[in-house]
């Protein structure tokens, strides 16, 4: 398999990468034929795959400019992907001019591929890091360089916690995260579930098997397990709910029944 010139050299191409295949899933070209058969295989139990990372990023778009309108101007992207049109900074940047914006993530190619993208802009960039070790991402020079931690910012921690199993303690990531920040912040979280999928169970649970099988096992919670996430949060309306009632752009009825897989938030801190 021949490396393109984007692909890290540290990076082995004959693994799938779950940030590939959402890259795949929402028409990019960062993947490798790999992470499309993954992704394939799992559209095969649950066909609406890319419809849910549409809804997902959509939701991501809305929370940015409703959190650029609430006055934010600071964001933490972490489990930031692969980006695609319509990322983070362009939304925030658009909506409010100076916004700084920091992604992390843990995956070479997304954090390279960033490094281009962002490459001479000032007010944004990308961390090499890993969502169970705040402090890590917390004292990076990045971090350090274009977040004021005295000032409200948006922690964006969308389609990465359903990653993280229970024993690598999400909720404790969360929390140590949230402590960090200032009065007014918000934290913007959408999370996999089987509720709301417009399929049986058990013919959802044949996807997630396919993220077992590549040794990225996606975990999927209830309602009031994802609530959790937010203890200590005043929920912003309409609650935690189905990412595509989540403030929509268009009448919910309009929607694809998969834009209504899984859970989106955001909460205020005190």
């Amino acid at each position: 398999m021949e490396r393109p010139a984007w692909a890290p050299r540290s990076i082995d191409i004959s693994v799938p990468s779950v940030s590939r295949m959402y890259d795949y899933y929402l028409g990019g070209s960062h993947n490798f034929e790999v992470d499309r058969e993954a992704a394939r295989r799992a559209m095969e139990f649950m066909p609406g795959l890319p419809k849910i990372m549409q809804a997902n990023r959509a939701f991501m778009r809305r929370a940015v400019r409703y959190a650029a309108g609430e006055g934010i101007g600071q964001f933490l992207d972490i489990g930031s992907g692969i980006p695609t049109f319509g990322n983070v900074h362009e939304v925030a940047q658009a909506a409010r001019p100076g916004a700084r914006v920091v992604y992390v993530d843990h995956d070479p190619v997304a954090v390279a591929h960033s490094e281009a993208v962002l490459d001479g802009n000032a007010d944004a960039a990308v961390v090499a890091g890993d969502l169970r070790k705040p402090q890590n991402i917390l004292s990076s020079p990045e971090v350090e360089r274009l977040i004021d931690l005295n000032q409200p910012v948006a922690l964006l921690l969308v389609a990465i916690l359903h990653f993280v199993e229970d024993e690598d303690d999400p909720y404790g990531a969360v929390a140590e995260l949230g402590a960090a920040l200032a009065p007014g912040s918000l934290l913007v979280l959408t999370h996999a579930s089987y509720e709301g999928i417009p399929l049986p169970p058990e013919r959802a649970g044949g996807a997630v098997d396919v993220y077992e099988d590549i040794r990225n096992p996606l975990i999927m919670r209830s309602r009031e397990e994802i609530a959790r996430f937010f203890e200590g949060y005043d929920m912003v309306e309409p609650g935690l709910v189905a990412m595509g009632r989540w403030r929509p752009d268009t009448a919910p009825e309009d929607e694809d029944p998969y834009a209504f897989s899984g859970f989106a938030g955001v909460g205020r801190t005190a």
